[in-house]
C-alpha cells in the first residue's frame, strides 16, 4: 500500500508557499517538507486539522491510498513469515 501527500497540488491550487503555510499551521517548514516528500511516517490529526483547516480541504484531499504491497515495518524485518 501506498500512502500518498498531495500538498504540492493544494499548495499550487491555492497560490500558497510552504512557508505560509508554515506560519499558519504552526508547523515548520522542515516538517512540512518531509510530509510534501512523503517522507513522514506519521502526520498527527491535530496537524490534519490545521492542514485542512487552512487549505480549505477535507483530508482526502490532501491524503491518498492505492493499492500495492504492504509497506515492511522494521521490526517485521527478518522474521518468518508465518509468525
Amino acid at each position: 500500500m501506498t500512502v500518498r501527500i498531495h500538498l504540492d497540488r493544494l499548495l499550487a491550487e491555492r497560490r500558497m508557499s510552504l512557508t505560509e503555510l508554515s506560519d499558519r499551521v504552526g508547523v515548520t517548514v522542515a516538517n512540512l517538507s518531509i510530509l510534501k516528500t512523503g517522507k513522514a511516517r506519521a502526520i498527527r490529526f491535530s496537524t490534519l486539522d490545521a492542514l485542512c483547516r487552512e487549505l480549505d480541504c477535507q483530508p482526502g484531499d490532501l491524503i491518498a491510498w492505492t493499492p500495492g504491497p504492504a509497506m515492511i515495518e522494521e521490526e517485521d524485518v527478518g522474521k518468518d513469515p508465518g509468525e
